[in-house]
């Protein structure tokens, strides 16, 4: 083992767990510590502002800039009484994590010194400099103004002594340059159109609330060995590297105990995350060896998605005062599991009805019945944009391996909704459905049979799955905001809920009745989505070539499939729910063009290096001394003996010289690929000439690097392998 490997082998294996350092109170007493929520607000507010904020938030209205400036004053007297110093605007720009700016809590006196100050419109509204953040060609370089804006739905919270305020980011044109502002927007698409339909159940109804629940996987691996991991340092992921001999294939890390290091690092997160207001619940080991899995309690899906971004940076902190580091690229290793992170998404009233949940009557199940098969509808119609919203570089070399759901957006259901859903398609209103161990209804204008909670197997295949009272949409990647999935999902759905309602109040205009126009609608909507219904197996060939025959978008470009955003039912739907204007859809997809090269790019540079400065020399130097050792035995043992000793060692010279030649050629073809494809002024064609030419070599360049680990002496090699990075000890 190199010297090099040895030290830093040695140093994670001497690695012992970090004492945490408990809360003695309960977690229902430091809970949302550092959250300025209702409680805060209550204590810190007058009680005309607090009444004022909260009617505000709940019922989704502006605040006037006099309430604005008593909130300010109130949120920094709390803020400086728990120690923050600082105070910055933390919005989403188009790189998939946050951004904020620090300003001190202070303005000159007058008076040759300062008064912490912190006023209104320093609150409600800022101009951090929008020139440096992707923006799609919506500004010019030298156009530098943007905005920021305070999202009132999302409470502010400390973190590091800042106090951190949510908002979203816009050009100076209007132009949203970041996730949360096109997710408010789908959030209150589907909340206007959910509550239109929800109403025709219980005129009660003044909003539908959009949920979701995450579940955020991850890969430790020590410090010291990921920093002797140059691919692992520059990119997130093992560009090369055989797979170890043993990797999960004994499906004992799965559900296993969780190492005594990672249980001290997960008890420091869930008590960081707890005093932040993330309702933290659900921990484990996850199928493949150092992969985990944190999961919350599901919130508002503004909310939720903060909560989430808050968490990848928070867990990163932890991570490193543990001698840890987080990976939360979606596949870190080949050859194992991936990392996802599954949305669970639902809806529900302000009534406190779910909606994707069956009920005890009638009028509730066809409620449920109602809803399911209008987001059925929905995902079918915009599958393709589904797949886009969730696909990256990175994702890519997720979707369809080892059990992660294939790059094919379809829907599982169950048997028994699917049976139900089958027979509803040909029912009349004198047929009687008979379901098997349940209580059989007539299936009349006004009936639907009792349906089961939970009455079916998972089908972890699926990219999109009904499990119940929810959608769990799984072929999210583990590093992606929330957001982008959750956009093109409500407003899918918010488009789909607003056809389905002009055209039920089109029947009732013609005489019909409500249930009897509800049913019918059904049925058509049951018949036009059958294509996106599969409960099969989605990593078989056969279910390729079926979802092709059905019409699906079975697109495996990653460049190609962003072409999706910009279809013209794409561009109509956006338009229609009010989420996206052409203009944003436009600059968003030469975002993720640019996106995507640049993630190959510096991928393919990393390789190059490795390839030539790593890799190679020490292959060169091992072959050296097997020539070396062939000579001296030759010259002891002449003749066939000698011949028949040196044989295998011949055999490995010629294996490692082949291989460097290959790698030697193909780097040198990677290279010039690049180049050529940096030429290209269109960002969409340059990214397909980075996945056409450039991605193939490097993955040539990877089976050739694989095999020489295998020929290589062990002491000589000069990255840590699989088998110590995955196996924490």
């Amino acid at each position: 083992m190199s010297k090099l490997r040895f030290k830093v082998v040695e140093e994670a294996s001497n690695r012992k767990a970090i004492s945490v350092n408990i809360p003695v109170e309960r977690p229902s007493e430091y809970y949302g510590k550092y959250v300025f929520n209702r409680q805060k607000m209550q204590e810190y507010l007058p009680r005309e502002t607090y009444e004022a904020l909260v009617n505000a938030i709940d019922n989704k209205q502006s605040l006037s800039r006099r309430i604005a400036n008593s909130v300010a004053e109130g949120m920094k007297r709390w803020a400086i009484d728990n120690g923050a110093r600082h105070y910055t605007h933390w919005f989403h720009p188009l790189t998939d994590g946050t951004a904020e700016k620090h300003d001190a809590f202070i303005d000159l006196d007058g008076r040759e010194g300062v008064v912490e100050e912190f006023a209104g419109k320093l609150l409600v509204q800022q101009e951090p400099d929008a020139s440096s953040f992707p923006n799609g060609g919506i500004r010019n370089t030298f156009e530098a103004r943007g905005y920021s804006a305070w999202d009132i739905s999302s409470p502010a919270f400390i973190l590091d002594k800042t106090l951190c305020i949510p908002t979203i980011f816009i050009s100076y044109t209007g132009e949203s340059l970041d996730y949360k502002t096109p997710l408010l927007r789908a959030i209150n698409s589907v909340d206007r159109a959910g509550t239109a339909v929800a109403q025709y159940f219980d005129s009660k109804v003044q909003h539908v609330i959009s949920y979701l629940g995450w579940e955020q996987e991850y890969f430790l691996i020590d410090e010291s060995l990921y920093e002797a991991r140059p691919d692992l340092v520059m990119t997130g992921r093992t560009l090369i590297g055989h797979e170890s001999a043993k990797n999960q294939q004994l499906e004992d890390h799965y559900f296993g105990a969780i190492p005594s290091r990672v249980e001290a690092f997960m008890l420091e997160l869930e008590i960081e995350c707890h005093k932040l207001g993330i309702p933290a619940k659900t921990r484990h080991n996850e199928v493949a060896p150092n992969q985990f899995e944190l999961a919350p309690i599901y919130e508002e899906t503004n909310l939720a998605n903060d909560h989430n971004l808050l968490l990848m940076s928070i867990m990163a902190e932890v991570a490193r005062r543990h001698h840890f580091r987080v990976l939360l690229h979606e596949k870190p290793f080949a050859g194992i599991n991936g990392s996802g992170k599954h949305n669970n998404w639902s809806l529900g009233t302000d009534t406190g009805v779910p909606l994707f949940a069956p009920g005890k009557t009638p009028k509730d199940n066809l409620q449920f019945i109602t809803f399911v098969v209008n987001v059925m509808a929905a995902v079918h119609r915009h599958n393709g944009l589904l797949k886009a919203s969730i696909m990256s570089a990175t994702n890519a070399h997720r979707l369809g391996a080892n059990e992660a759901p294939p790059a094919i957006i379809s829907i599982f259901t169950g048997k028994q909704l699917g049976e139900i859903l089958a027979q509803l398609e040909k029912s009349d209103q004198d047929q009687f459905i008979d379901f098997a161990g349940k209580e059989g209804l007539q299936l009349g204008v006004s009936q639907i049979p009792e349906i089961m909670v939970d009455n079916t197997d998972r089908n972890r295949t699926s990219p999109f799955a009904f499990t119940g009272n929810r959608f769990e949409f799984r072929a999210v990647g583990s590093s992606a905001n929330c957001a982008s999935a959750m956009i093109a999902l409500n407003a899918a759905v918010a488009e789909q809920l607003m056809d389905f309602k002009t055209k039920v109040d089109a029947r009732i205009a013609n005489g019909e009745l409500l249930e009897h126009a509800l049913l019918e609608e059904i049925k058509v909507l049951i018949a036009q989505s059958k294509a996106i219904h599969f409960d099969g197996n989605g990593y078989s060939e056969e279910w390729k070539q079926e979802a092709a025959r059905r019409g699906l978008d079975c697109e495996t470009c990653v460049p190609k499939i962003f072409d999706s955003y910009l279809a013209q039912s794409s561009i109509d739907m956006f338009k229609k729910s009010g989420v996206f204007s052409e203009v944003e859809l436009e600059a968003r997809n030469e975002v993720k063009w640019e996106m995507y090269t640049k993630k190959i790019q510096i991928e393919a540079r990393v390789l190059g290096d490795l390839a030539l400065n790593h890799v190679v020399p020490v292959a060169t130097r091992y072959q050296s001394v097997l020539v070396d050792n062939i000579l001296k035995l030759k010259q002891l043992f002449p003749g066939e003996k000698g011949e028949k000793m040196v044989a295998l060692d011949l055999d490995a010279v010629e294996s490692i010289a082949e291989n460097m030649v290959v790698i030697k050629h193909e780097v040198a073809k990677m290279i010039e690929a690049r180049k050529v494809a940096n030429r290209i002024e269109s960002e969409r064609e340059k990214a397909i000439a980075y996945h056409d030419t450039v991605v193939p070599c490097m993955d040539k360049i990877r089976d050739y690097i694989d095999d020489l680990e295998l020929m290589v002496d062990n002491e000589m090699w000069p990255l840590p392998k699989y088998r110590e990075l995955l196996f924490i000890r």
